[in-house]
């Protein structure tokens, strides 16, 4: 990591996280041009399992068919635009019915029933599609129906963390929290560790926030590893390992975290022994919903003894404190007083941040 005390740039203006014009078009932008990461694989199992996802003002489902592929579809009936679905997750009977007027689609969206139309041409009114693809049991959306595939956008991502075998790895248990600070602050947060001996006594305890390294700022991602101190062994209340070390990775990976922002919401946290995921769910110009999960692998759940209260405890409390620090950035932030500050060299990460987000904003002006 650098060493230099000098600065490398500023903050970003007040504007880009108070004006609900620059919000509105950062959603348009990441959310409905780009893919995004909508949860994992494991949450949907067998044929008619699905969930629903909310972003800019649309509300998406996804789900498993009869042949057990993944399927996207806006929550919209091809009657008179009802929205379908309105719980956030459940099992599908075999079909999925509008609660209005009776339509009725498989779980592959065709359109199967239409009362009264016996004359309708059904298969020019199926549920309108929506990109679908997954990354080692991560599953992605897509609104724009010509964006180019999920692959080019994650570039060397799709083999960086293969040794932890994610699509192996199973959900444990979700913690869902409602943060009044715009999204932008929650990743820059997440991207430094420069505030962990103020900000984190319990994970300060664990690791050195100078360690590790930062890898080069990508376009898709941005992100690096932190080492343990001497007798930690994982990121829990007591750094003691309780699980076994996930299968495949090698020596320095038993001994180092790996945090990583991938574009424009997922965070994933590669530990020894688990995975931690968030996922960002802009909702306001400063208000963000977040999905944390934690992830183990199955040889391990499957354990009598098994238990991850450790685990959990451990990141809802550092969670919280880090979404209570971004909220006072949002209050800060708002007042006349405040102005672009210095980052330091050691801030190389949310100032790439902030590049990324100028230059697509630049890119789409100039379009």
């Amino acid at each position: 990591m650098p060493t230099q005390s000098h600065s490398i740039g500023e903050t970003l203006p007040g504007r880009y996280y108070t004006d609900p014009a620059i919000f509105a078009e950062e959603l348009e932008r990441f959310f409905c041009q780009s893919w995004f990461c909508a949860g994992r694989a494991d949450q949907i199992p067998a044929p008619g399992d699905f969930f629903i996802r909310q972003i800019a003002n649309e509300s998406i489902i996804v789900n498993r068919d009869q042949n057990g592929s993944v399927r996207a579809f806006y929550n919209v009936c091809r009657h008179r635009g009802t929205r379908i679905c309105t719980v956030a997750e459940g099992k599908f009977p075999g079909r999925i019915q509008c609660p209005y007027h009776g339509w009725t689609y498989g779980l592959d969206g065709r359109l199967i029933g239409a009362p009264h139309m016996e004359n309708l041409p059904r298969e020019d009114y199926p549920l309108n599609p929506v990109q679908c693809d997954s990354w080692d049991g991560h599953l992605f959306i897509c609104l724009d129906p010509h964006a180019s595939p999920l692959s080019a956008q994650l570039e060397d991502l799709t083999q960086k963390f293969a040794d932890w075998t994610m699509q192996e790895l199973r959900f444990h248990q979700r913690r869902s929290y409602d943060v009044p600070a715009n999204w932008k602050f929650i990743v820059q947060n997440y991207n430094e560790c420069l505030h962990c001996p103020v900000l984190h006594p319990t994970l300060n305890r664990l690791t050195d926030y100078l360690s590790g390294e930062n890898c080069d700022p990508h376009r898709a991602y941005i992100g690096g590893s932190m080492g343990f101190k001497a007798g930690v062994e994982t990121m829990s209340l007591d750094g003691k390992l309780c699980r076994d070390y996930l299968p495949g990775l090698s020596k320095s990976q038993r001994n180092e975290v790996h945090y990583y922002s991938i574009f424009p919401n997922l965070f994933l946290s590669l530990h020894p022994d688990y995975m931690m995921t968030h996922t960002l769910w802009p909702r306001a110009v400063d208000r963000t919903e977040i999905i944390c999960e934690w992830h183990f692998h199955p040889s391990q759940m499957a354990k009598p003894d098994f238990r991850a209260d450790d685990a959990v405890a451990f990141w809802d409390l550092t969670n919280k404190e880090d979404w209570r620090i971004s909220e006072l950035s949002q209050a800060g932030v708002k007042s006349r007083a405040y102005k672009p500050g210095p980052y330091s060299a050691r801030e190389s990460l949310p100032h790439a941040f902030d590049r990324m987000i100028l230059q697509r904003e630049h890119e789409a002006k100039n379009k």
